[in-house]
């Protein structure tokens, strides 16, 4: 009977194997039509391709339509590999789309061409999210290669669409395929960790953009009198979101910054000229709340700061939501937070620490549904980095912990 110490011989003689599959998947750019891209259509082929002949043949497609792309769909897609109990799925969800290259001129090699050294692969995607998507691959091509089952099942997910909202990919799937996924599966998000591989999200903040348009009057620039500056109420309008980080002032010790931010990020471009008031103004904010809060209690300030700078400076103020997202936590004593806990004891030999993240994940619309979801991997948070690149050692070290969830 194989035994652990079996399987993770064979994960480390194996584990450079990844860097073929990394090569191939970081050749073909998955972008979204957000980041004038044509979608994971090709990338999703070819990974498939490779699953197929490498043994994983157990693969079902849950497809997102969408026009915008050649394709005319996003794809979403499962592979299993069978346990002998039918108890429950331990599931690694990556996702195949990447972000844009950035400043060309920062990378120190073509980005969509892996470069290897010094034990590390580089290019866009390496890290973000395809080490967590072979790491799942590897530790499911322990039992396939070595022809046994683990003990429970293996799920390996490959999604569309993460990085622009996942409208096409995980959202899509809870909206159109909920069943898939069981009440009491151990669910894992490779896509967020640190360099030991110690820390588990089991938290994440509430997500509100703010698109705020003011619109005025435009009027010379020695004429303000002339006109309802939509600059200067947005400026008033930024200070006033900015200061309900004095409204909202619960701490949290889970999250790196305890506290609530209500930053005021993207700006629009306005009027052209120095000598010109501007009668129209956007300005877009980034909030990230303490789930101790509930959206719509955010939503009733701003709402009263709105009236307020309308009314003081005759301006009209149009309020629209690019995201809003509530995350309930996965509980501390929760299967998945205990199991795997034990799991990169035994691997990794280190306690894991719970903590929660400030940025938005695909495990949030999953926990408000009552699925436990974990966010963990071993990696050094390069992601959407020019030069990004991914340890080759740690595609190994948690594949390891995930074969070793799936056997025990």
């Amino acid at each position: 009977m194989t035994n652990f110490k079996d399987l993770e011989k064979w994960v480390d003689e194996h584990t450079h194997d990844m860097v073929d599959l990394e090569a191939l998947l970081t050749s073909i750019p998955a972008l979204a039509p957000e980041n004038k891209g044509d979608g994971e259509e090709k990338k999703a082929k070819a990974l498939e391709n490779w699953l197929v002949e490498n043994g994983i043949k157990d693969i079902i497609h849950y497809d997102a339509p969408d026009s915008r792309v050649s394709a005319g769909y996003r794809p979403n897609f499962v592979a299993t590999i069978p346990g002998t109990e039918n108890d429950y799925a331990i599931w690694a969800c990556a996702h195949l789309d990447v972000v844009p290259v950035g400043e060309l001129s920062l990378w120190n090699s073509d980005p969509w061409k892996l470069v290897e050294k010094d034990g590390k692969i580089f290019g866009r995607g390496v890290e973000d999210d395809q080490q967590g998507l072979v790491s799942g691959v590897l530790a499911a091509l322990a039992f396939v290669k070595n022809g046994i089952s683990p003990k429970h099942t293996i799920k390996l997910l490959f999604m569309s669409d993460e990085e622009v909202g996942s409208q096409y990919g995980m959202n899509f799937l809870i909206k159109e395929h909920l069943d898939i996924f069981g009440k009491n599966d151990r669910i894992l998000i490779p896509d967020g960790g640190d360099p030991k591989g110690e820390i588990i999200e089991v938290a994440e903040k509430n997500i509100l953009w703010l698109r705020c348009h003011t619109i005025g009057k435009q009027s010379h620039g020695s004429r303000p009198d002339l006109g309802k500056n939509a600059k200067l109420a947005a400026c008033d309008l930024a200070l006033r979101i900015n200061g309900l980080e004095k409204v909202f002032t619960d701490s949290n010790p889970v999250f790196d910054m305890p506290l609530s931010t209500f930053q005021p990020t993207m700006q629009l471009a306005n009027v052209e000229g120095i000598n010109m008031i501007p009668g129209d103004d956007v300005l877009c904010f980034d909030c990230r709340i303490n789930p101790t809060y509930k959206l719509d209690q955010v939503r009733a300030e701003v709402k009263k700061i709105v009236s307020e700078v309308e009314a003081k400076y005759d301006v009209k103020i149009e309020v629209s939501e690019a995201q809003a997202e509530e995350s309930l936590p996965t509980p501390e004593d929760s299967p998945v937070v205990q199991e795997l806990k034990a799991a990169i004891k035994a691997v990794h030999g280190i306690d894991a620490k719970l903590v929660g993240f400030g940025g938005g994940t695909v495990a949030a619309p999953l926990r408000n549904l009552g699925l436990n979801a974990v966010v963990w991997s071993t990696l050094d948070n390069v992601c959407h980095q020019p030069n990004e690149y991914a340890v080759i050692a740690n595609i190994g070290a948690d594949a390891k912990t995930l074969v070793y969830m799936a056997m025990n």
